[in-house]
C-alpha cells in the first residue's frame, strides 16, 4: 500500500483524525493538484447563504451531492437540499436549505471528482460501506462585516461517517483556528490550516471540531474551504 496512505489511516484509525499538508494529501491520495488549482478562481463566485441565523452576512457557498459505490464508481445525485438534524446543529438545523450547485464546469474536471472519489476510496479502506452518500459544499468566509464565522453552530459533529475539510485559500486574515477533540473525552489539538490543499479528515462519531472566527489582516478577507461529508446511512432529511 501506498506509504502515505497508511499513515493516514493510521492516524484516522489511533486518533480520529488525521491532518495533511498538500504534499501529503496528493501523496496519498494521488491527487492532481495543479487541476484542483484551476478551481480556486470559484470560490469567488459563490452566492450569499441567505439561511445564517445569527443575523450575519459573512459566508457564501455553494453544494452538490453525490453517491459512490464500493466499487469506486461515483455519480452525481439529483441537486437536493441540505438538511440536518438539531442534534447535530442547534442553530440550523431542522431547516431545509437550498443552495445553488457547484458550478458545471468545477463538478465536470476530473481534479474535482478524482478528490471526492480518492477520500470515498479511502474512507471506505477504514470502514467498509456499499456506498458513500456524500456532499460537497464550498465555502467562503468573509471580514466584509467584521467577524466571520466558520463554524456558527461550535463544536459539532456532522452526523456522518468521515468528513474532509479542505482549505483552498486564505485572504488577509487573521484566526481560523481549528481545533479537534475528542467526543467522548477531554483531549484535544489546535492548529490552522495555511497552505491551499492541506486537508483535515474526520472520523466524525469519535471527534467534535470547530474552526475559530477569522478577522480582516487587510482589504478583501477572507477564507476559502471545501468541506465534503461522507455517510453510509444515506442522505440527512427530514423524518
Amino acid at each position: 500500500m501506498n506509504p502515505a496512505r497508511s499513515l493516514v489511516l493510521r492516524s484516522l484509525s489511533e486518533s480520529g483524525y488525521a491532518r495533511l499538508s498538500p504534499a501529503e494529501a496528493a501523496a496519498a491520495l494521488q491527487l492532481d493538484l495543479a487541476g484542483l488549482e484551476a478551481l480556486r478562481a470559484s470560490w469567488q463566485r459563490l452566492p450569499r447563504d441567505t439561511y445564517l441565523r445569527d443575523t450575519g452576512d459573512y459566508r457564501a457557498r455553494r453544494h452538490s451531492c453525490y453517491i459512490q459505490t464500493l466499487e469506486g464508481s461515483l455519480t452525481e445525485a439529483a441537486h437536493r437540499a441540505h438538511w440536518q438534524p438539531t442534534s447535530y446543529n442547534a442553530l440550523h438545523g431542522g431547516l431545509t436549505r437550498w443552495f445553488e450547485p457547484v458550478e458545471a464546469a468545477v463538478r465536470a474536471s476530473g481534479a474535482w471528482t478524482e478528490l471526492i472519489g480518492a477520500l470515498g476510496t479511502l474512507f471506505a479502506a477504514s470502514r467498509a460501506v456499499p456506498r458513500w452518500y456524500i456532499e460537497a459544499h464550498q465555502f467562503r468566509i468573509d471580514t466584509h462585516q467584521g467577524l466571520g464565522r466558520p463554524t456558527p453552530e461550535g463544536a459539532h459533529r456532522d452526523g456522518v461517517d468521515f468528513v474532509a475539510v479542505i482549505l483552498v485559500g486564505r485572504h488577509h486574515v487573521i484566526g481560523g483556528e481549528t481545533r479537534v477533540f475528542d467526543a467522548h473525552g477531554p483531549t484535544g489539538v489546535r492548529f490552522t490550516l495555511e497552505d491551499p490543499w492541506s486537508m483535515l479528515l474526520l472520523d466524525d462519531a469519535r471527534v467534535i471540531h470547530e474552526t475559530t472566527p477569522i478577522q480582516a489582516d487587510g482589504a478583501g478577507g477572507a477564507r476559502d474551504t471545501l468541506v465534503l461529508t461522507y455517510r453510509a446511512a444515506g442522505f440527512q432529511a427530514p423524518q
